[in-house]
């Protein structure tokens, strides 16, 4: 399973704030604690597996000034960020790009949804916001499901444990972003689509690891690196976005 956030969390008080934290595994060949403040104000906490709690909140208490000034920075950025009103000339991202959106009113035409030079065209006999809204949502889902598919028979031959290609489903989703079941099913966040392709198969190729070791093993990790190597750097870049693919419609 991989999302922004684990369910094994913490918390330091930082003069009258309670710092909450989440802890995540870190590669074993670092013997370092890595703290990370991502746009959402998530606190995640990178531990490598021999590290005792008592290291890990130590780590966090002699960062938690830094904490506290990121956390303050991205509340004051997220406060600049308008809700969606669906309207001509917001931006909608798409493979990891923005991208501006027109909107149609045309009465006597088919609902339609296009991307066309850099140009996210809705058609709508009604100019509703909510409706608008579904039409994205629509165009998003299919989207990801023709783009996940493509993705899966690219990396499918880096990952020889696998031995047919397994079935996928889409799931809309706040805290994840695929999961693999025990029978290796995997299941995908249709706003992952907005992600660049290079995130995108981080994820295929996390759940895929997922059929042989369905836990985050030391086993896992290797396999993982065996397949993508640099894939600490594109995890990094996913979480660095994860609030605004996931808030994006």
């Amino acid at each position: 399973m991989i999302h922004p956030a684990r369910q094994k969390t913490a918390s330091i008080q930082y003069g009258d704030s309670a710092i909450d934290f989440a802890i995540e595994p870190r590669s074993t060949d670092t013997p370092k604690v890595l703290i990370k403040v991502h746009p959402d104000c998530r606190v995640v906490a990178h531990a490598p597996p021999l590290a005792s709690d008592d290291e890990i909140i130590r780590a966090v208490k002699k960062c938690a000034r830094w904490i506290h000034r990121q956390i303050r920075y991205f509340e004051d950025q997220r406060k600049d960020i308008l809700p969606r009103r669906y309207v001509s000339g917001e931006s909608h991202f798409y493979l990891g790009r923005r991208h501006v959106l027109k909107v149609y009113e045309t009465p006597r035409s088919a609902p339609e949804v296009k991307l066309l030079r850099g140009v996210l065209e809705v058609k709508t006999r009604a100019n509703q916001p909510e409706k608008i809204r579904s039409l994205l949502f629509d165009w998003y889902k299919t989207k990801a499901r023709e783009v996940f598919d493509r993705r899966l028979d690219e990396v499918l031959s880096q990952t020889l444990w696998v031995k047919e290609k397994p079935p996928i489903r889409l799931l809309s989703m706040q805290t994840q972003w695929g999961s693999c079941s025990p029978k290796g099913q995997l299941t995908f966040n249709p706003h992952l689509v907005k992600a660049p392709r290079e995130c995108i198969d981080y994820v295929l190729l996390h759940e895929l690891c997922h059929i042989a070791e369905h836990n985050h093993s030391e086993q896992f990790y290797r396999l993982m690196k065996q397949v993508m190597p640099h894939w600490g750097k594109i995890k990094e870049r996913l979480d660095s976005m994860a609030y605004f693919y996931l808030n994006d419609v």
